[in-house]
């Protein structure tokens, strides 16, 4: 399989994060919580400007669940399809050339699921293959390529699209000091982005020498034991209330790296074979154990800071946005390897070998 695109979708909203603070202490969270106990979890994230589905003035509208998952519905679809039409032309393709569109998304319920939804307002074929992935959360953007390669090793003459749309701001529970919430709502931002990717036979007609367009030559997927309160959500009555354990960096250090150690050596590889990574932008803690993880400086994992100073971290639509920066602003020397990874609920991690062409 080759990656052939990658392209993302913001809102129009974007603020600085003081911007956002003073929205969340001033009205969303207005009388309930220690203003400097918050001001300190914003400026510890990392974050500079962050972009909103909504204006802020609006969140303090949303009377409940329903329409907070409205308004995820409403802009998801927006977003998500403009993410996906922007991907097909940039390699010259439209809507009806996809045969399998693969969505993931973790910040709000819809059924029928937003890649059908996109699919109508764009024009996919009928017989479009439909794969929703749910649930993944922040490791849904490395496990979505992982699944596109699945298909597509089996499926070489056809096009495939990973389309991720993540509406973060629109889970903000005002009812909840904890420090999951408090941590959350200074950390994560929205967006969507989309990967369009080929089969073997298919990429040979598609395949721009212009362009970076990486192959993807394996996957792994690692789920970790008694985890499962370490990151996910928690569903009632006033809608997803986020889970998030302090302990996910211990978790980074204590199995990444024998990880992307025994999936390189099973492919012939070792450290020094990796000349570039594509990592989620967990938050600064999460990056500072996966350079230590990786045995890496933080310069190999510049992209990743950056796009967490730029929007903050979209959830499963995060490393598709570090890929497409990878791929456009510092693109690979020809024939190297690539390590893309992402960690997520379960909990879990997701490992992509890439390669680009020579």
């Amino acid at each position: 399989m080759r990656v052939l695109s990658v392209r993302g979708a913001l809102p129009a909203h974007r603020h600085r994060q003081e911007e956002i603070t003073e929205a969340v202490a001033g009205s969303l969270l207005a009388g309930r919580v220690d203003r400097a106990v918050l001001e300190r979890f914003h400026r510890n994230a990392g974050v500079g400007t962050r972009h909103t589905a909504l204006p802020l003035e609006r969140y303090g509208r949303l009377r409940d669940f329903g329409e907070s998952n409205d308004a995820f519905i409403e802009a998801g679809v927006e977003l998500g399809a403009r993410a996906v039409v922007d991907a097909l032309k940039a390699v010259d393709l439209a809507p009806p050339d996809v045969d399998l569109v693969v969505s993931a998304t973790v910040t709000g319920l819809a059924v029928p699921s937003l890649d059908a939804r996109v699919a109508a307002v764009t024009g996919m074929r009928d017989d479009v293959v439909r794969v929703p992935i749910v649930g993944l959360g922040c490791v849904a953007g490395a496990a979505g390529i992982a699944r596109l390669h699945d298909h597509l090793v089996g499926h070489p003459d056809a096009v495939a699209v990973l389309m991720s749309v993540e509406l973060c701001s629109l889970t903000l529970q005002r009812d909840d000091v904890s420090v999951p919430n408090l941590v959350a709502s200074g950390l994560f931002g929205d967006g969507a982005a989309a990967v369009v990717a080929a089969g073997s036979r298919r990429a040979e007609q598609l395949v721009d020498g212009v362009r970076v367009q990486p192959e993807v030559l394996a996957a792994r997927s690692r789920l970790y034991p008694d985890s499962e309160r370490t990151m996910g959500w928690d569903v009632g009555a006033g809608g997803l209330r986020i889970v998030l354990d302090a302990a996910v960096p211990d978790l980074v250090r204590r199995y990444l790296g024998d990880d992307v150690r025994r999936f390189l050596a099973d492919h012939g590889l070792g450290h020094a074979d990796v000349g570039w990574y594509v990592a989620h932008p967990g938050g600064p803690k999460v990056l500072e154990a996966l350079q230590d993880a990786l045995q890496v400086d933080r310069d190999a994992l510049a992209l990743t800071w950056d796009s967490l100073r730029r929007i903050g971290n979209l959830s499963s639509a995060s490393v598709l946005h570090v890929l497409a920066d990878t791929l456009g602003s510092r693109p690979p020397r020809p024939g190297s390897y690539g390590l893309m990874l992402a960690m997520g609920p379960g909990f879990c991690s997701e490992l992509v070998l890439l390669r680009a062409p020579a």
